[in-house]
């Protein structure tokens, strides 16, 4: 049995499905960030969070294969015992929050991403290993509340000096860690159920036609212009998400 979400709804559920196929398919990557909160305007960010999980797991198993091999793995095992540590902090403040909580949470690191996505700010020196626990703890917390871990492991990647390839590929894999690491916590709250499980089911093709979207528009389409429509919404969507949280 699906949700029994609004007109309205659906659709801001759909698109937002949609961005996220279109990040992970490698276009303005990053910016599946907007989807929970996007979400969150009609449906409660648990919900929204819940609905999204199981098609990023969809996702990462072929943004895995695409890019295997070509990982820095001994990054990624720097990075795993701080996602525990962020995921298990997110999942003792998640069951502590009422939904107007929530909320309020969810639009003040919709605000924060964007304003680092508006600034871009990138250490000019390499920066040491031992700041991967605490970029690897702030990505396990914002990913299991918003599924927005890239900017956090992109402060700490983006200095290391690593290729491009090895950059997208060690994001790819780290991103399916935490996202496994967030399953059996999203099931114990109740956050993925029968009835999530099934709208989440229904929502597999758009997901797919955003990754294909996401490759083909590479080429093709202003990313820029993109890139600053979607900062415009992630203000927008953040500073509407406070609101709701304090009205």
């Amino acid at each position: 049995m699906l949700p029994d979400y609004s007109v309205i709804a659906w659709l801001l559920i759909a698109f937002s499905v949609y961005l996220t196929g279109v990040s992970k398919g490698g276009f303005a990557g990053g910016f599946g960030t907007l989807s929970v909160p996007l979400m969150a305007l009609a449906i409660s960010p648990a919900q929204a969070a819940g609905l999204l999980l199981p098609l990023l797991l969809v996702m990462d198993v072929f943004a895995v294969k695409a890019w295997w091999g070509k990982h820095d793995m001994t990054e990624v095992w720097r990075f795993v015992p701080g996602l525990f540590i962020g995921v298990a902090i997110g999942t003792l403040l998640f069951g502590s929050l009422s939904e107007q909580g929530l909320r309020l949470t969810l639009g003040i690191i919709t605000l924060l991403f964007a304003t680092y996505m508006l600034l871009k700010p990138v250490a000019k020196k390499p920066i040491s290993t031992r700041w991967a626990l605490p970029a690897a703890s702030i990505c396990g917390f914002t990913s299991f509340m918003a599924h927005a871990g890239a900017p956090p492991l992109n402060v700490y990647l983006l200095p290391r000096k690593l290729s491009k390839e090895t950059f997208i590929a060690t994001c790819a894999v780290t991103f399916a860690v935490v996202n496994v690491i967030k399953l059996a916590p999203y099931m114990w709250l109740g956050e993925i159920n029968v009835t999530s499980a099934w709208a989440s089911l229904l929502l597999v093709p758009i997901a797919w036609i955003g990754v294909r979207n996401g490759l083909w528009m590479q080429s093709r389409v202003d990313e820029a212009l993109f890139y600053r429509l979607v900062i415009l919404a992630m203000f927008l969507v953040g500073f509407n998400l406070i609101w709701q949280a304090l009205s």
